[in-house]
């Protein structure tokens, strides 16, 4: 066996270790968020939703970093990542912010 077909092969291996992870993760957390008191909302499925994509950005990410041939890949793979959830992170943002200020709006006109 060849150096190449020995990482190849240990790289797939920690391809299907971290799939099981994530499988075992988004199970568990979907197990506790629905044992929330607001299991049932809006904002318990945009804050799962937005869970789910982050750790599968984050998995798409280590696995293609994991195919970078030499460090300027490395770079430029790091730095489309960092964008993209920057980016990601800021409409998910925006959207729970518009969820809170929704629900501290119906919060006031229960009140009065």
């Amino acid at each position: 066996m060849t150096d190449k077909e020995s990482l190849t092969g240990i790289s797939q291996q920690m391809a299907e270790q971290t799939q099981d992870t994530m499988e075992n993760y988004f199970s568990w957390l979907q197990k506790n968020m629905s044992a929330l008191p607001w299991s049932n909302t809006n904002l318990n499925r945009v804050l799962l939703s937005n869970a789910t994509h982050n750790v599968t950005a984050t998995f798409a990410f280590v696995q293609k970093l994991s195919q970078a041939k030499n460090f300027q890949d490395v770079v430029k793979i790091q730095t489309e990542f960092m964008q993209t959830q920057m980016n990601s992170f800021n409409e998910q943002a925006k959207i729970l912010g518009e969820i809170y200020t929704k629900a501290a709006e119906d919060a006031m006109k229960c009140s009065t």
